[in-house]
């Protein structure tokens, strides 16, 4: 199964306070940050702070994730090879243009021994989505993620509450994603007040076919977890529909109805999503 993700929060590796909420957080992934949210002075300072928040440990089920500077920056290679001793699972490359930054990565990856990192590309220009069913197919990727930000800016996009300007591109890399297997996260939120803007938004994202959303501050994580998260009446459901199917294997019926609907394996399948998405959920909201 594909790893639950309704909601991922930029953490800023610079500010440790803001990395030590986080193990509390009811958020599936966090993803530390040595990227845009840290000044270019602070850049060492802020990667030697992350290797010793992540020995230290602590934050439970939650995958923990670095985005990491560009490999073709002063500080990529440093941030890659200190981030292969820690426990982080997964790198998040910025602006991922093409197959050849995750196979420079990877290579690098091999010489340090980690060949069970897997990697995260940010899809935040034009040329991204113009090369995303290949990026979405590279062996070692397991997650796509929008930077709607930035791919608005170089679209020069007018500000626009409904996203039209962007529905190729997300859906594009929906598309992407679904064909290669891989999750893919919608962008962020800015107006972190904005709490009915947040739900519209996500909501969107939800219809488009997205798994969850990346977010900028904790205050967003409950929206994004009620959006993208099975409800109450959705689990009981599955639940009833499993039964109904194991019953009908059990007696060799060739057929399982369930409230009159015909059950297919696809449904099934997709029943065992929704109580495994619970069953991680429940391990995130105990701790």
């Amino acid at each position: 199964m594909t790893a639950l993700l309704r909601s991922a929060l930029y953490m800023p590796a610079i500010n440790q306070r803001a990395m030590d909420k986080a193990r509390d957080l009811p958020v599936d992934a966090v993803v530390f940050d040595l990227e845009d949210a840290v000044a270019p002075e602070k850049k060492a300072e802020a990667r030697t702070q992350l290797v010793a928040q992540l020995a230290a440990g602590g934050y439970g089920p939650r995958q923990l994730v670095a985005r990491c500077n560009a490999l073709a920056t002063p500080w990529g290679e440093a941030d890659i090879r200190a981030l292969a001793a820690t426990p982080v699972t997964s790198l998040c490359l910025p602006k991922v243009e093409s197959v050849e930054q995750l196979q420079q990565v990877s290579a690098l990856l091999e010489e340090l021994q980690r060949p069970d990192m897997a990697l995260w590309a940010m899809i935040e220009t034009p040329a991204g989505v113009a090369d995303v069913e290949a990026i979405a197919g590279y062996g070692r990727l397991t997650a796509l993620l929008m930077g709607t930000t930035d791919l608005a800016y170089e679209l020069r996009l007018p500000v626009d509450p409904g996203r039209t300007g962007l529905q190729y591109a997300l859906s594009r890399c929906v598309l992407a994603a679904r064909l290669a297997g891989v999750v893919v996260l919608d962008g962020v939120y800015l107006d972190i007040k904005n709490e009915a803007g947040l739900r519209a938004v996500c909501e969107q994202g939800h219809a488009l076919g997205f798994d969850g959303k990346t977010l900028i501050h904790p205050g967003q994580i409950a929206v994004t977890n009620a959006v993208f998260g099975p409800d109450a009446a959705a689990v009981e459901h599955a639940r009833r529909l499993l039964d109904c199917w194991e019953q009908a294997t059990v007696q060799g019926r060739g057929v399982a109805v369930l409230d009159g609907k015909l059950i297919e394996t696809m449904h099934v399948d997709e029943a065992r999503r929704l109580l495994d998405a619970a069953a991680h959920i429940d391990s995130i909201e105990r701790g």
